[in-house]
C-alpha cells in the first residue's frame, strides 16, 4: 500500500517543474489567513480586544480555515497522479482514469469564484465601504498590517489556480 500511495503523490507524467512548484504554492497560499483565524479563535490580539466570539462562531472560523486549506490542497491534484487516475484503494472506481473535464471544470469555476470573491473584497475596502468597520475591528496599525500580510496572498489564489488549470488541461489534452 505504501508504494501505491507514493506513486499517487508523485508528479504526473509531463508536469513541468514550474507547474509542480505552482501547485505547492497554491496548497500553502491559504495558510497565513488560516493561521490568522486560528489566532483569532485562540484569543490573540489580532482584532479589537473587546470583541468576544461565541463558541459557535469559533467553531465556524476553525471550520472555514480547515475547509479553505483542503480546497487549496486540491490544487496538488492538477500535477499529481491522483488528479489523473482515481486512487486504487477507492472501491468500485479505483484505478479508473479521471476525464480531464471532470477536473478542469471545477478548477476553472473555483478559479473564477476565488478571483471574483477577492476582487469584490478589495474593491469594497478601496472604496471605503468597510473603513468604519476596519477601524473598529482593527484599531491598531499593527493589527491592520498583520491582517494584510495574512490575507493579501489570497488575491493570487484565483488567478494562479487559473494558470495551473490551463496547464493541466493542455497537458492532459496533448
Amino acid at each position: 500500500m505504501s508504494s501505491s500511495i507514493d506513486s499517487m503523490l508523485r508528479s504526473a507524467t509531463g508536469v513541468t517543474p514550474g507547474a509542480h512548484r505552482l501547485a505547492h504554492v497554491l496548497a500553502l497560499i491559504t495558510l497565513p489567513s488560516g493561521l490568522w483565524r486560528i489566532a483569532l479563535v485562540a484569543g490573540l490580539p489580532v482584532v479589537n480586544t473587546t470583541i468576544v466570539l461565541p463558541f459557535s462562531e469559533r467553531v465556524q472560523i476553525v471550520g472555514l480555515s480547515v475547509f479553505a486549506e483542503l480546497l487549496a490542497l486540491l490544487s496538488l491534484g492538477l500535477v499529481q497522479r491522483w488528479g489523473e487516475v482515481v486512487p486504487g484503494w477507492l472501491p468500485l472506481v479505483g484505478g479508473r482514469p479521471i476525464h480531464r473535464i471532470a477536473a478542469t471544470v471545477p478548477a476553472a469555476l473555483g478559479a473564477a469564484a476565488l478571483t471574483g470573491i477577492w476582487t469584490f473584497a478589495v474593491v469594497n475596502v478601496l472604496r471605503g465601504t468597510t473603513s468604519g468597520a476596519l477601524d473598529f475591528y482593527f484599531p491598531t496599525v499593527v493589527q491592520k498590517v498583520v491582517l494584510l500580510v495574512c490575507y493579501v496572498p489570497l488575491l493570487a489564489w484565483g488567478p494562479l489556480l487559473a494558470v495551473l488549470t490551463v496547464a493541466y488541461f493542455r497537458r492532459r489534452t496533448a
